[in-house]
């Protein structure tokens, strides 16, 4: 399981006056704990709602820096803004990384996949239009063959792309949780070389016993083909949940990753 470490967003306060102090130590200690964690890619998000487009940009340019200055992973370069991604992009200088996101959307395809396809780099794309997140399998099937056939123009390799089939909160709806599953296993089925991602924490929100609703649906989701998870890679309940569903599904040959894993818990 692709591991993609979310903590480093500016919409998250403390994470905020990070970024807006430029605080460097904190950064680089954000980054460094989910790496030792076991995340695959480091999340970066610093939009914090204040200042200029530029003051993104420099933002974004800085954090590149300061990452990539304190952990060896690739970095998913989080923006909807496509001045913003390309910066973070550029700012790499080849240290591989992801774009997160693109949706079925002309403006939205139109700007990030040509970023996507100049740096060769993946790109997670959303299971949704302008008009929002579609109620309905179908519909998120209908934006994914969208984008699929917006990036065969570009010619992005199929496996570039990480199909989210979005999660909504069980709490208003409880046949969301249903849906996503049920899309997720019709886009590998649909495009069985592309990959899938989600950030799953939104389907328990308002409910209690969070942590253990988060790992049963990520379970469930591994058995439905998800190759990757927006999460935090400090939570042991999640990242316990993550080896015990590919141990079961048959994706840790030998137990390897699992065992390993609690033999070094019981150090």
């Amino acid at each position: 399981m692709i591991i993609i470490g979310e903590k480093i967003n500016a919409t998250r306060k403390s994470v905020r006056s990070i970024i807006q102090e430029r605080q460097e130590k904190a950064l680089a200690s954000l980054a460094k704990d989910q790496a030792e964690a076991g995340a695959s890619y480091i999340d970066i998000n610093v939009g914090t709602g204040r200042g200029s487009a530029a003051d993104e940009i420099e933002a974004m340019k800085w954090a590149v820096a300061v990452v990539c200055n304190a952990v060896d992973k690739p970095l998913c370069i989080d923006s909807a803004d496509p001045p913003v991604l390309e910066a973070g992009l550029s700012a790499l200088e080849g240290r591989s990384a992801m774009i997160n996101s693109t949706k079925a959307d002309e403006k939205s395809l139109g700007e990030i996949l040509p970023l996507a396809a100049g740096f060769g780099v993946p790109v997670v794309a959303l299971a949704m239009d302008d008009k929002g997140i579609p109620e309905t399998v179908d519909g998120r099937l209908k934006a994914c063959r969208m984008i699929v056939e917006k990036a065969r123009e570009k010619k992005i390799p199929m496996e570039n792309l990480f199909f989210d089939p979005l999660v909504l909160p069980i709490s208003t709806d409880a046949r969301q949780g249903r849906v996503t599953l049920d899309t997720l296993a019709a886009v590998k089925e649909a495009f069985p070389e592309a990959r899938t991602t989600m950030g799953l924490s939104n389907v328990s929100y308002g409910l209690p016993g969070r942590s253990a609703l988060n790992a049963a649906f990520l379970q469930m989701a591994v058995y439905a083909g998800l190759d990757a998870v927006i999460m935090d890679p400090l939570d042991e309940v999640m990242m316990d949940a993550v080896r015990s569903g590919e141990a079961l599904v048959g994706k840790d040959r030998h137990f390897r990753k699992y065992t390993r894993a609690f033999r070094k818990k019981a150090r």
